[in-house]
């Protein structure tokens, strides 16, 4: 064979080169198709889940995996305070890792989420910004390192971290590149699984407060069972228990209207009518599901009746507690041989105490129904009236004292006044006469004497019985108000006298 022309090998040689550059971009078209189906798959997986631990599980083993690195961490900023912290960390001080907090700036990881940079890092402990806070509490000694920002709308959200290249190896700008691509599906994902994250907490602590809320609904519903369970069903002796018709039997029976209560109004309302020598009509609306009104009646011997209503300073459960405690004293204490202004006077020496900042006006009386004297001691209460036989509307005035539990050995002075057949007694507390309209216009007691009768007994107008006046009263209180909330309780007592004998 002789020599091969030189014409021929420089054609060899640059076919051999065009094959060369053929491949290598074949090569590199494949590897930039594996990179993208890669990144491909890093996204479907990322995407799998909407719940926040998982999806930083995924993202921490999916950039381990694509780096080829020994540990990845997925740090987060705190939109509160600027921190960064680990809302995920494996291993056996997982714990730990999670208490450790960075300040912002603070070591690799909080200066690429402070200035937004991405790094990589041949020897961490060389360099400047290196902080072995994490490093230490964990053993874990760290050599080469990449971080990079996740951005979500602009803001960086967090830092994505990969550690330790394998078999010693350093990472690659390519490395970089791939975990940078990782970190952009993975700020949205983040983000939507932080918003899904804060919805189901927010869920979570709405779910609790309407448990607390029920919780609290049902036990106010037993307080207020065990409040009205206080006042009386009808007119009875006094050591009834339960309350039933007592030693008085002429007297008129009552019944718990039902309906009424479900209503947020407790009435105790007539069972028949009958010729009795006494009436007693009652209502008790508290303005909040227990209350501090309260009233009670019940019969000494076989012609007295006792009977009272107050008023609590306050509303709800501290009141309902002053409430009861003021009951159970005045039926414990009061005997038939007790004025009751004697019954104040010790009742309100077992009230008084120096910090307590609650106290309760009161009126009661002892009426005597064969001779219609009607004897009475009024604690700072709503003065009450009296219906004459002829119509005329008379307050019932007298020598008032303080409220209970307002001083200390306290006198409280007794007083006297006549009753005839049919007249009738009206007892009530402040929140009919301070009832407010939307206007804050309060009812007053002009317009109550109005509807007791002292307009109508100028116009020649009388002759209601006490249920229908007690109906009355409220039914105009109610149009007054219009619909305007319940500020204060409201209780009403009404007796009407007939003459024993």
């Amino acid at each position: 064979m002789g020599d091969i022309p030189l014409g021929w090998l420089l054609a060899v040689v640059l076919l051999l080169l065009v094959v060369a550059a053929v491949e290598w971009k074949r090569r590199e078209a494949t590897t930039e198709l594996q990179r993208t189906h890669q990144l491909f798959e890093v996204s479907l997986e990322i995407n799998s889940t909407i719940l926040k631990q998982d999806l930083l599980k995924k993202i921490m083993d999916t950039a381990s995996l694509v780096t080829d690195a020994e540990a990845s961490s997925v740090i987060l900023v705190d939109p509160e305070t600027g921190d960064l912290f680990f809302e995920v960390a494996l291993g056996e001080k997982g714990d730990e890792i999670r208490e450790i907090r960075l300040t912002m700036g603070e070591g690799i990881a909080g200066w690429v989420a402070q200035t937004g940079e991405s790094v990589k890092i041949d020897d961490a402990s060389r360099d400047s910004r290196w902080s072995s806070k994490v490093a230490n509490r964990v053993d874990y000694p760290t050599r080469s390192l990449m971080c990079v920002p996740v951005t979500s709308k602009g803001a960086i959200i967090g830092v994505l971290q990969v550690l330790n290249k394998r078999n010693g190896k350093h990472f690659s700008d390519k490395d970089l590149r791939l975990l940078q691509s990782i970190a952009s599906p993975t700020a949205v994902s983040l983000e939507n699984a932080m918003l899904y994250d804060a919805l189901e907490k927010s869920l979570r602590a709405l779910s609790d407060t309407v448990a607390a809320k029920e919780r609290m609904e049902s036990e106010l519903r037993i307080a207020r069972d065990i409040q009205m369970g206080f006042l009386p069903r009808g007119v009875s002796s006094r050591r009834s228990v339960p309350i039933q018709m007592g030693g008085l039997g002429e007297l008129q029976a009552e019944e718990l209207d039902v309906e009424a209560v479900a209503a947020g109004e407790v009435s105790l309302l007539s069972e028949e009518q009958q010729e009795i020598p006494a009436k007693v009509r009652s209502v008790i609306r508290p303005a909040r599901e227990v209350g501090g009104d309260f009233y009670d009646y019940f019969t000494l011997d076989s012609s007295k009746l006792f009977f009272t209503l107050g008023d609590v300073s306050d509303k709800g459960i501290p009141a309902a507690l002053f409430m009861a405690v003021t009951m159970t004293l005045i039926k414990g204490k009061m005997t038939p041989d007790m004025t009751p202004g004697q019954l104040l006077t010790e009742v309100n020496n077992e009230l008084y105490k120096d910090e307590s900042a609650m106290f309760a006006t009161i009126f009661c009386g002892v009426l005597d129904m064969q001779t219609g004297k009607l004897e009475y001691s009024d604690g700072g209460h709503c003065t009450p009236y009296i219906i004459r036989s002829n119509g005329a509307v008379e307050p019932l005035r007298g020598i008032k004292g303080v409220p209970l539990g307002v001083m200390d050995d306290r006198i409280y002075a007794d007083n006297t006044v006549m009753l005839e057949a049919g007249e009738t007694i009206v007892l009530y507390t402040d929140g009919i006469t301070e009832a407010e309209d939307s206007q804050l216009r309060q009812y007053g007691t002009a317009r109550l004497y109005d509807v007791l009768g002292g307009k109508l007994a100028a116009e020649g107008e009388s002759g209601l019985s006490v249920q229908e006046l007690m109906e009355r009263i409220l039914n105009d209180v109610d149009q007054f108000t219009n619909g305007a909330l319940q500020s204060d309780d409201i209780a009403m007592l009404l007796i009407e006298h007939n003459r024993i004998g």
